[in-house]
């Protein structure tokens, strides 16, 4: 595990986007595995800007997103389809074909979950995987539990998950209450996986997670086990309480 004390969340942000901006020139067919909440967003920015200006080619990437809620439209303006089209898509050259993202709308959870794994294996796997961390240890939408989940997945989500989403929503009962994300095996199995963390308020699950014991209950701790694991952290993040 490697970890980057950035100073702020801007920096964080550039840090983050220096690695993924690498893996890109390095390999423009990389397929990089997406995140959506407010962590990722300033990464986002920074790779739009440097896309702009002439500095990254995006043509040949392919993307698959970590999740997206149960029962939202890709053209809602809560779905992480929407979000990732307002983040980030629309301003690089990435091709709507060569992104993936689980289909809400899907009833039959076997059917998209497994459909998506196969995506995921018919593109080779993840060259490199972007994660946020949840303020209960999630990764993607992998809720504490009693064990780790190998394939993408119907999840319910925690209570501390949608708290901590329904700022998003206009009134708490829009929140979803399920989702699809993948598991714990397919981001393990990305060949990099790079997680960007900003703020006091994630210092204890960072402690959590990173220096503390492999468990299920936090999954993102699984990570300390990952061959190419980078945390991208600013200092408030990484101000440990007593």
């Amino acid at each position: 595990m490697k970890i980057i004390r950035a100073r702020d969340y801007d920096h964080m942000s550039r840090q983050a986007a220096n690695i993924i901006s690498a893996q890109v020139i390095l390999k423009p067919d990389s397929v990089l595995g997406l995140a959506t909440g407010s962590s990722p967003i300033g990464t986002y920015r920074q790779l739009i800007a440097w896309y702009l200006k002439g500095d990254i080619d995006f043509a040949q990437v392919r993307t698959v997103n970590l999740d997206e809620y149960v029962g939202l439209a890709p053209e809602n303006e809560q779905s992480y389809a929407c979000f990732m089209r307002r983040n980030f898509f629309n301003f690089v050259n990435i091709y709507p074909a060569n992104s993936y993202i689980p289909y809400g709308l899907n009833k039959n959870a076997e059917d998209e979950c497994s459909r998506y794994d196969r995506i995921i294996q018919s593109l080779g796997g993840i060259d490199l995987q972007l994660l946020g961390l949840g303020p209960n240890g999630h990764i993607g939408f992998n809720e504490p539990d009693e064990f780790f989940t190998k394939g993408t997945h119907k999840v319910s989500l925690s209570e501390a998950t949608t708290q901590a989403n329904k700022r998003f929503f206009e009134k708490e009962e829009d929140v979803p209450r399920f989702a699809y994300t993948m598991g714990i095996c397919d981001i393990m199995q990305a060949q990099r996986v790079v997680m960007v963390v900003s703020g006091a308020a994630k210092a204890p699950v960072v402690k959590q997670a990173f220096f503390g014991p492999v468990t299920p209950r936090c999954p993102a701790s699984i990570l300390q086990l990952h061959k190419d694991f980078t945390l991208v952290a600013d200092e408030a993040a990484l101000a440990f309480p007593d």
